[in-house]
């Protein structure tokens, strides 16, 4: 009778963890994005107190919740113009390779005044971390190490050059593997992005870092200044560029720091000497010496002069909007000649017929490209929008809760996205201008 009994009881206890999960715990000001009883991993983000799972309900997607609580209120009215400052800037970034940060507002504890939290909304990423990834296929190291290594050091540089080129910068300053995703088609997003005003409040901030190796030594030393830069990013990318290179996870740090020795000794592992000087350079002991983001995807090992399909790719997805909608479906409908010659040798009987080209999947490739993977690193990169001032709302004088989106505006008036639709038809009419002075039209010739 018991066993009989058993697993109606699990079915029972597994649907009330359900029912618990899908609780809601609490929902935004706007009623937009729903916080869910399921707490996410946060990762090792600095500074996150915690992270929930929510839903937008009006994209119908999950996304996370994630609160940063100052247990003082003179701690958080101290730094209140930067932390507004920083995380409007985080909500105008627009890049394909960076975690989407949708909204934030700032919530003053009526139970509790002394206390303030901020509340982000974070686009939630169910794909594994880079460093699973690595740990996954270690067995594969001579593929990875050339081809996708080079792809993947391509969106990550990408990524830090679009940050970097903020204004102010904005510096990721927890880049790992950790904190790399990468999804089943092969897109990596760099996330966890933590803002020196959110870092800053952590009197433990580098008592609770793992993986210390990953740091540039200017943020462990207890005599520097402590002044974060962009350099600081360039040499945590030196250090998952090695561990992407390496057979096996060979730099495993325990919460302590790595010597250089024995990250050098790692670096001679690597075959290729462009790979060796390119690591290298991103974890100069100077943060001078290391270059930006940009110059380091110029550097011979990442450099290549890109394909005319990719060019075309990147030119069809740009411009689809006023490209005729068949378009696509011509080219994919056009029957093949198998025996047209497409290239002529002098060797006879080896002339490239259409016969010897293989199938190509243009619609996948187009994803890809519409993705993010295959981003083209050898012209300007997309620069960020520039810095917009935002002036007091009433609810800010008034101490209540705040949302910002780029702009700061409230739950009550949110501006309205902005137009990305291409014009290309237009027409104008005009009349004769009016003289004021004589009551008539002069006409101008």
């Amino acid at each position: 009778m018991s066993e009989k009994d058993g697993p109606p009881k699990a079915e029972e206890s597994e649907h009330e963890s359900e029912e618990d999960e899908s609780e809601i715990l609490e929902e935004s000001p706007c009623g937009r994005w729903l916080k869910r009883n399921e707490e996410v991993s946060q990762r090792n983000v600095p500074g996150i107190d915690c992270a929930y799972l929510a839903m937008d309900s009006e994209e119908g997607m999950e996304v996370v919740w994630n609160e940063v609580q100052f247990s003082e209120r003179k701690s958080y009215k101290a730094q209140e113009d930067k932390i507004k400052a920083v995380f409007d800037n985080l909500t105008s970034i627009d890049h394909a390779n960076i975690v989407k940060f949708h909204r934030y507002w700032i919530d003053s504890s009526k139970k509790e005044p002394q206390k303030t939290r901020v509340i982000f909304i974070t686009e939630y990423m169910s794909s594994g971390s880079l460093k699973k990834f690595l740990n996954k296929t270690k067995e594969i190291h001579k593929y990875k190490s050339t081809k996708s290594w080079k792809r993947w050091c391509r969106q990550i540089l990408s990524a830090l050059s679009y940050l970097h080129g903020c204004h102010p910068s904005i510096v990721h300053g927890n880049l790992t593997c950790d904190t790399i995703f990468i999804q089943h088609n092969g897109l990596l997003k760099i996330g966890s992005v933590a803002p020196d005003a959110i870092r800053n409040h952590v009197k433990t901030y580098l008592e609770i870092h793992k993986n210390l190796h990953y740091f540039a030594p200017e943020c462990t030393d207890t005599q520097s200044s402590g002044n974060i830069t962009p350099a600081v990013d360039i040499y945590s990318f030196g250090i998952c560029a090695l561990e992407m290179a390496l057979p096996k996870t060979h730099l495993v740090g325990d919460n302590k720091r790595l010597t250089t020795e024995d990250i050098e000794r790692a670096i001679t592992m690597l075959d290729d000497t462009q790979q060796q000087n390119f690591i290298r350079l991103c974890i100069s002991k100077s943060p001078a010496e290391r270059p930006s983001a940009r110059e380091l995807l110029l550097h011979p090992v990442l450099f290549e002069v890109h394909s005319l399909k990719l060019l075309s790719a990147h030119a069809f997805v740009k411009n689809q909007e006023i490209l005729p909608e068949t378009q696509l479906d011509s080219y994919k409908s056009k029957e093949k000649n198998k025996d047209l010659i497409l290239a002529t040798t002098r060797v006879p009987g080896k002339d490239m017929k259409e016969a010897d080209i293989g199938i190509f999947d243009v619609d996948k490739f187009l994803e890809d490209v519409r993705n993010g993977i295959y981003p083209l690193t050898s012209f300007a990169l997309p620069k960020p929008p520039k810095a917009q001032t935002r002036p007091q709302s009433p609810s800010e004088s008034s101490g209540q809760h705040e949302i910002g989106q780029g702009t700061g505006q409230t739950p009550s008036t949110q501006n309205d996205p902005p137009e990305t639709r291409k014009i290309i038809h237009a027409q104008c009419c005009y009349l004769d201008r009016e003289d004021g002075a004589e009551g008539h039209h002069v006409r101008k010739t």
